[in-house]
């Protein structure tokens, strides 16, 4: 699969998904294209994780589809999705004590062939991985034995040495204190602004305010808006998706409008 087309770097359209012949998501539709990041909000069931699933390959859609640059990402072969999308869960336990170094090496899978052993390349891309995050340090360390945020920033390493077209996130930070969370958010936009494209589901708006260029709301099993951060975090908009009182305003930090969330 080429990546020089016109196409968007993911369309969705109309997709439709979910478990068992029950319908979770339906008629789903947006588009992402390279560099942008784009936060996907909405209430508890309103069926993000289902989507995020079935845009990755794990779940085939119900109806409609996602492309990655005009192709069916449920036509692609495991390996092949695997070198255009990655995919950072919110938490992960290997089952053996791997050191940092060898977790991040995971993410050359895709590209070893089935007889081939690591090359000088791979190890290249994975401590450049490890560099860009500001965690080459934590190498040799083993990863079980790191903090919640340290074992985050190595999952997103893994997923920069796979070096995918994608970055897919589900909730990353759902797990971790305050301070980690900010951590991981701030890695993550300065990705994006070196060109990385993210998607990635959030229970908080305040991320995607923080992070976002688009934002993508889930309402009732389906997209109902799609927009920048301003056009999307209002009071209005909030109040209709959280059904609470909530107070949105701009602030000044540092001669830099940011704008707050703040549920009343």
């Amino acid at each position: 699969m080429e990546a020089h087309t016109d196409a968007p770097l993911l369309d969705v359209q109309s997709l439709t998904c979910g478990y068992h012949r029950k319908t979770i998501v339906h008629d789903a539709a947006f588009q992402l294209d390279r560099g942008q990041f784009a936060c996907i909000i909405g209430t508890n069931g309103c069926g993000k994780t289902t989507l995020l699933k079935t845009i990755l390959g794990l779940l085939p859609p119900m109806g409609g589809s996602a492309l990655i640059h005009g192709k069916s990402v449920a036509s692609l072969s495991d390996a092949e999705r695997a070198r255009h999308i990655a995919y950072i869960p919110q938490a992960h336990t290997p089952p053996f004590p791997f050191s940092v170094a060898d977790v991040v090496l995971m993410g050359r899978t895709p590209h070893i062939g089935r007889f081939s052993g690591l090359s000088h390349k791979d190890k290249r891309v994975a401590w450049d991985a490890l560099c860009m995050l500001g965690i080459e340090h934590l190498a040799e360390r083993t990863y079980t034995k790191l903090s919640g945020g340290q074992q985050q920033l190595v999952l997103i390493a893994r997923a920069l040495a796979q070096q995918p077209e994608l970055i897919v996130m589900d909730e990353p930070t759902a797990s971790l204190d305050f301070g980690n969370q900010q951590i991981v958010l701030s890695r993550m936009k300065e990705l994006s602004n070196r060109g990385a494209t993210v998607l990635m589901v959030t229970h908080d708006p305040g991320h995607a305010v923080y992070c976002a260029d688009t934002v993508v709301v889930m309402k009732d099993g389906g997209v109902s808006c799609v927009g920048t951060p301003n056009e999307i975090i209002t009071e209005e908009r909030m109040e209709a998706i959280y059904q609470t009182p909530i107070h949105v305003a701009d602030v000044d930090v540092d001669g830099t409008s940011r704008r707050v969330c703040i549920p009343l």
